[in-house]
């Protein structure tokens, strides 16, 4: 049984397209749930949906010039998520709108767009691949990008971590004593887009989010500050890939390996929920028993 049990988690990972979608997951892992722990701070959750929406039709534009390019579809789909989130905040303080509903009126347009550029050549294959991915068809190039967005991200997020902190905490103060509000905001975005834009290539424009803010929630149920939250949201994402691709690949029935994933961090966020010590459904219930006795 022992013997069963390491052939089934450790034999996936004996072909290359396993062990080059594990690498892909991971570097995603280190760079993504941070961002997304930012974000559910200031409560900017459904956001990074939205910018996940808004660069397919800038991938959809690389494949129509290029077809399955790596190069075009993702400067492609970085300039659309940069647009939209600068065209956002212009509409923003321009107007009367607020900031997430210019970014749902942009992302249910650039969704649209995306759609009906794909459909204007290419196949339902070719659609299901934008927006759903392929992490087992990620080969050496998009391994590169991946590694080099996480790499940008780490030390991004490590240059401007103390205003990112001051915003979440108190945005007035931060404007108050600095002028960094605003350039910091805007860098924070820049991110969240290239994060979204390396993700797609493995786990596509619908599901690139999952492993950028359901790690980050579950880490809720477990840390209280960003010393702890931070590095549990990577544990909880490295987890659920792993879990992902090997139940994926064992399983008797053909399941999308992309989906998987994001399922296995869903069942993570589900289980942390009921268990987690930090306002899980069980520790407030054993509480409010301790009290009522």
């Amino acid at each position: 049984m022992i013997d069963a049990l390491v052939t089934g988690l450790v034999g996936p990972y004996e072909f290359g397209f396993m062990r080059r979608a594990l690498v892909g997951c991971l570097a995603l892992s280190l760079s993504a749930p941070p961002l997304g722990v930012f974000l559910m701070l200031r409560r900017m959750s459904l956001m990074s949906e939205a910018m996940s929406h808004a660069i397919l039709p800038g991938a959809a534009a690389g494949f129509l010039v290029a077809g399955l390019s790596l190069p075009a579809m993702t400067l492609g789909g970085l300039v659309a998520g940069l647009a939209v989130a600068l065209l956002a905040g212009f509409v923003t303080r321009s107007t009367m709108l607020k900031e997430d509903a210019s970014l749902a009126a942009f992302y249910l347009i650039a969704l649209a767009g995306g759609v009906f550029l794909v459909s204007l050549r290419g196949s339902q294959v070719d659609l299901l691949h934008i927006l759903f991915g392929s992490v087992l068809a990620l080969d050496d190039p998009a391994l590169w990008l991946m590694g080099g967005v996480s790499t940008v991200t780490l030390v991004a997020l490590a240059l401007l971590y103390r205003p990112l902190v001051m915003e979440c905490v108190d945005p007035l103060y931060l404007r108050t004593v600095s002028r960094a509000g605003g350039p910091v905001h805007y860098a924070f975005l820049a991110l969240v887009v290239m994060n979204l834009v390396g993700g797609f290539q493995a786990l596509g424009t619908l599901l690139a989010v999952g492993l950028m803010l359901l790690p980050a929630i579950t880490a809720r149920f477990w840390a209280s500050d960003l010393s702890g939250l931070i590095p549990v949201s990577m544990l909880v994402s490295v987890l659920a890939s792993a879990i992902g691709l090997t139940v994926s690949y064992n399983a008797e029935i053909r399941l999308p390996t992309g989906p998987a994933i994001v399922l296995a961090a869903g069942a993570l966020y589900i289980l942390s929920m009921l268990v987690g010590p930090r306002g899980g459904m069980l520790q407030r219930l054993v509480r409010r028993r301790h009290l009522e006795a």
